[in-house]
């Protein structure tokens, strides 16, 4: 890069023939210039500029030298424009591992906006539960919630997202309303399997509760459809919920009490990533970082 900007400096004073001129160009100063084209010739071995105290004239090198590098100048600051153009409106095939039933339920609206803000991006994305190898798979990102491995990967916190207790009105009005968080202990709570131990907190009140119930499923979807047909409670974060709550297909139970926030990740297998990524990571942390309680 220092190579580059010495041709560059040499460029602009053998188009001004003048260090003068070329520093009133450029903003570097006089002393500055002479310096570095000097430090250049010396790098190359040979003479490229003639000074006299009145004017500055090419070496047969120069000449040759001034031709060949104003091109690379040029197309330099050419791919530099385009490379500035990409960043604000990027382009290609974004590769992306989504959690299912977060992405089917709330992620969905985000990318469809996302996808009108940046016209020239497409999509590829992969929601099976498995966990992708961002090494040896072609993903730009993975989007993951809970608590990580630890891993090679770079971990971007894109939100915490509050959790709380919720039934259906029907289960709610066959089997009682749990008033306190060791009332769950008599109900049939739904959740992933070996989920069978649930923390809930109150302005600086912990519980913690062992539940139980007939039904432990392996995805956020299912069980909380399950709740919703009046099989039992679910903890769960208040955005996954929220569409079934504002349809009054579940309430809100234990109002006052809250669960261990839900973490969301963005993974990537580095910090260097290309427009489309960063901007959608940028997009992704902007919105969920919105939500009240859960944002950071």
């Amino acid at each position: 890069m220092e190579l580059l900007n010495d041709m560059a400096l040499f460029v602009e004073v053998a188009h001004a023939r003048s260090f003068r001129r070329a520093a009133d160009a450029s903003g570097v100063p006089s002393s500055t210039l002479s310096r570095r084209i000097s430090g250049l010739e010396k790098a190359i071995g040979l003479r490229l500029l003639h000074r006299t105290t009145r004017k500055v004239e090419l070496t047969e090198a120069g000449q040759l030298y001034f031709e060949r590098c104003r091109r690379i100048v040029e197309e330099a600051r050419i791919t530099h424009e385009q490379l500035g153009e990409m960043l604000a409106q990027p382009s290609g095939v974004l590769r992306a591992s989504l959690p299912v039933d977060f992405a089917t339920i709330y992620m969905a609206p985000l990318v469809a906006e996302f996808a009108r803000r940046y016209p020239g991006i497409s999509f590829e994305f992969d929601l099976t539960p498995r966990r992708v190898d961002l090494v040896t798979e072609p993903f730009d990102v993975a989007i993951r919630m809970g608590e990580l491995a630890d891993s090679n990967l770079i971990a971007r916190l894109l939100a915490r997202l509050p959790v709380q207790v919720y039934a259906s009105p029907r289960y709610l009005e066959l089997s009682g309303e749990p008033m306190h968080p060791s009332d769950l202990a008599r109900h049939e709570c739904l959740g992933l399997p070996k989920a069978n131990k649930w923390t809930l907190q109150r302005e600086g009140e912990v519980v913690e509760v062992e539940v139980g119930g007939r039904f432990q499923v392996n995805s956020v979807g299912m069980f909380r459809r399950l709740a919703t047909l009046d099989l039992g409670v679910i903890l769960l974060p208040q955005e996954i919920a929220s569409e079934d709550v504002a349809a009054g297909r579940l309430r809100l139970v234990l109002p006052q009490w809250h669960g261990t926030p839900t973490s969301v990740y963005a993974l990537t297998e580095t910090r260097l990533l290309p427009a489309k990524t960063q901007r959608f990571i940028e997009f992704l942390h902007e919105h969920l970082g919105q939500r009240p309680r859960g944002a950071e």
